[in-house]
């Protein structure tokens, strides 16, 4: 699902939809995906101190989401973060 969510966000950027809210996002620049970003971290933080599973989940639902939309505004693909996240196992960085 992640690389279907991401296909789809690279192609609402390719062929924008007027009411799309991934639209929208990638119109308002970096700043305001960042923001997002920024505001879905903590609200995973806080859904995690309390708020339950579903709402866990819910948010980092959420942060995945906007972290796509950032990834491809910066033209990054999600091969390269696999990459960096196979390096890392490999080097027991992340293990």
């Amino acid at each position: 699902m992640i690389q279907k969510l991401y296909e789809i966000i690279q192609d609402r950027k390719a062929n924008p939809k007027e009411d799309s809210y991934t639209n929208t996002l990638l119109n308002a620049g970096e700043d305001e995906i960042l923001k997002k970003v920024g505001e879905e971290s903590v609200e995973v933080i806080l859904a995690a101190k309390g708020q339950g599973k579903a709402r866990l989940v819910e948010e980092v639902a959420d942060l995945m989401y906007h972290s796509l939309v950032l990834l491809v505004q910066q033209d990054v693909s999600l091969a390269e973060v696999e990459g960096e996240l196979e390096r890392r196992h490999q080097t027991g960085g992340a293990s």
